[in-house]
């Protein structure tokens, strides 16, 4: 009796990122991420909020993006959905003299929340750094509600939390 042969599609492809995928990168992180900017909003209050993040949270994020996914020694990442669609992105730096590889950046589009995406990103993050012999790896995060989905997969891949604190005034606040 013949075996049966199981042809299976791959649900998501991960590859460097191109300068063409910059803008789609940008368009997900934007939406991916507006929960935490609520978020910040919400507990900072409009006046600091809008001094931290000129001309507006979007342009700010829009230009934070494109500068972390260009940087020199960034690597970056997408993440495909079978059909092709940008669902994902990861962003890497790495400190040779400190041993250190950092996960500056990570987003998936809420349309593709869910799905494992993020947690098939930050395995693939997590593999690269140490294939690069690095012996720690750090992602930075907030405290706030807006990060908690951040918290819970950092958390269930492996890293340990280290509760730290900002603390802002605008310099024109009432004494």
């Amino acid at each position: 009796m013949p075996k049966q042969s199981h042809s299976t599609t791959p649900t998501h492809q991960i590859r460097p990122l191109v300068p063409a995928d910059l803008e789609a990168v940008i368009t997900l992180s934007l939406q991916a991420w507006e929960p935490v900017f609520v978020s910040f909003e919400s507990i900072l209050g409009s006046a600091t909020f809008d001094l931290l993040y000129r001309p507006d949270w979007r342009t700010a994020q829009t230009a934070s993006v494109r500068k972390r996914c260009l940087a020199d020694g960034a690597e970056s990442f997408i993440l495909t959905t079978a059909d092709g669609v940008v669902a994902g992105f990861v962003v890497l730096q790495q400190d040779q003299e400190e041993s250190l590889g950092v996960i500056e950046m990570i987003a998936v589009h809420p349309e593709h929340q869910r799905r494992g995406y993020g947690r098939t990103l930050m395995k693939f993050a997590i593999q690269r750094l140490r294939d690069r012999g690095l012996e720690l790896i750090n992602v930075t995060t907030g405290g706030d509600p807006g990060h908690a989905p951040a918290r819970a997969l950092y958390e269930a891949v492996g890293f340990t939390a280290l509760p730290l604190v900002n603390y802002y005034l605008p310099s024109r606040a009432a004494q």
